[in-house]
């Protein structure tokens, strides 16, 4: 498409990061391999946790756990802010930026309007990201209040206790998808950057970074050490 300086690897490129992207998610969150991802084991052990606190009268613990939680997502919240400026900051000096890409050794002359349509798709990815934190962080906000809302044993009927515990843990778990979510967003504007070079490192730099993250979930030492047996007698 001459008019917007995009060539067919441009378009390859971008398609190629959108399957993998789509591809990564499906893998994680759809299918039944996805359950033994590192994110979905975790969100077995949040239901545990908020079982466990029903022997607890004393939940302080389990406020600072949420809080900290909360606090994180409200880093990358800003965070994501901080890149969309600085995405859009890449549309005010498009001149310059031209001239520097351009002598690079991978670097492929590119028009002003191809450029900014890279900035502006960078910065929506962090708009993206900044929507799934921010959400995280209100759901983060909502766990603790169904934390507080859960009544001790034998305050209420054990049903009714049992079930605010499975609500409470249920928002907790979806409030660590959607931190997921955006997290997984930088990681891919990662690969994006490489775009600004050539449709050609993109792709590399999607394919690494889809590597990356799929070993993260699927065969890392953390996933390892929630997969362990019974204690051992030397640990």
């Amino acid at each position: 498409m001459p008019s917007l300086g995009l060539t067919l690897a441009d378009f390859a490129a971008m398609a190629f990061f959108a399957a993998a992207w789509l591809a990564y998610y499906l893998a994680v969150e759809r299918t039944d391999a996805g359950r033994r991802s590192l994110n979905r084991v975790m969100n077995g052990h949040r239901y545990h946790w908020k079982r466990s606190l029903l022997g607890r009268d004393n939940r302080i613990i389990d406020a600072n756990i949420n809080a900290s939680l909360q606090n994180g997502t409200a880093f990358f919240a800003s965070t994501s802010l901080i890149a969309i400026g600085a995405s859009l900051t890449l549309l005010r000096s498009t001149g310059d930026v031209l001239l520097l890409f351009g002598d690079l050794p991978l670097g492929i002359a590119t028009t002003r309007l191809a450029w900014e349509l890279k900035s502006v798709g960078l910065a929506v990815i962090f708009v993206y990201a900044f929507f799934k934190f921010a959400w995280s962080y209100r759901l983060f906000n909502y766990s603790a209040i169904l934390i507080g809302a859960i009544p001790n044993r034998g305050a209420a009927p054990a049903e009714e206790t049992e079930l605010a515990a499975w609500r409470a843990a249920s928002m907790n778990t979806v409030a660590g998808r959607h931190f997921n979510r955006g997290q997984r967003a930088f990681f891919f504007a990662l690969a994006y950057l490489g775009w600004f070079i050539s449709a050609y490192v993109m792709m590399a730099t999607t394919a690494g970074v889809l590597y990356v993250m799929w070993r993260r979930q699927f065969a890392s030492d953390a996933l390892a050490a929630l997969e362990r047996g019974p204690w051992p007698p030397s640990p």
